[in-house]
């Protein structure tokens, strides 16, 4: 599948089993407007249907940016009622996002900032070049961050780290946003997309239904208590007996040859 829709917020590109999906509006640095929100959760519907489809990479187009943030000519003159609606719309799709059954890369190529790094904190993974910057400057504006940025960060860097982000409204580079545990990788810029798409191909070579799994166990985890999460990943794991894959990994195994994985 590829797309080059000149209408499309989205330029969509498949290689191999890896879908690259790149916000495409470089010239507002892939700021999140209403339409790009409801391109971007058509476009994750459609990864997630797709048999063919292992992995999902997102970045933004152009040298600058992710994304941005989130538009702010289309949110200046929202209502109480509009701006709560356009928040709703923002997390639904970044939801959708972090339940996706593949895993999903982002890619960030610069500026992540506001809806932007909301956006990379909803993948499951983060690749950052080591040109990028990220943070939730929304205080500047006079706002609170409004598509899930004070509950991701939150868990992924700790309570301290998140108030000093999101109070100060101060932008930090890469190499921070790693020791913060907000990024995985930090990589040359001009080894960005080399470096992820490395890592994509390896995970589109694993088996699905065991990354499904694990995806499931760790958002399950995350959200509640211990022996209820144990007891889910008892449940996923005795799952795994049932697939055609797990007879083919431990085959392989035995046999010191690498498996070769269908998804069955």
């Amino acid at each position: 599948m590829t797309t080059s829709d000149t209408s499309s917020p989205l330029r969509i590109e498949d290689r191999g089993a890896v879908r690259l999906i790149a916000i495409d509006r470089p010239e507002r640095l892939n700021a999140l407007n209403s339409a790009t929100l409801d391109a971007l959760d058509a476009a994750f519907a459609a990864a997630a249907d797709d048999a063919n489809v292992r992995v999902v990479v997102l970045t933004g187009s152009g040298p600058k940016a992710f994304v941005a943030g989130a538009d702010i000519a289309e949110m200046a003159d929202l209502t109480p009622t509009q701006g709560r609606d356009f928040s709703l719309r923002g997390q639904r799709m970044m939801r959708r996002l972090e339940r996706m059954p593949k895993p999903v890369i982002a890619m960030v190529n610069g500026f992540a900032l506001g809806g932007g790094l909301e956006l990379a904190m909803a993948c499951h993974l983060r690749i950052a070049a080591d040109s990028a910057k990220v943070g939730q400057p929304e205080i500047n504006l006079g706002l609170i961050p409004g598509f899930g940025g004070t509950q991701r960060l939150l868990r992924l860097c700790g309570r301290a780290a998140t108030l000093e982000l999101c109070l100060t409204g101060t932008p930090i580079d890469a190499a921070r946003a790693q020791a913060l545990g907000i990024v995985n990788r930090v990589v040359p810029a001009a080894e960005l997309e080399a470096e992820t798409m490395r890592l994509a191909e390896q995970l589109a070579n694993a088996a699905p239904l065991a990354l499904r799994g694990m995806l499931d166990c760790i958002h399950v985890g995350g959200e509640c208590g211990l022996d209820d999460g144990l007891e889910y990943e008892s449940a996923q794991f005795g799952l795994t007996f049932a697939t055609e894959d797990m007879r083919e990994g431990t085959r392989a195994f035995l046999e010191r040859r690498k498996p070769a994985f269908t998804g069955r």
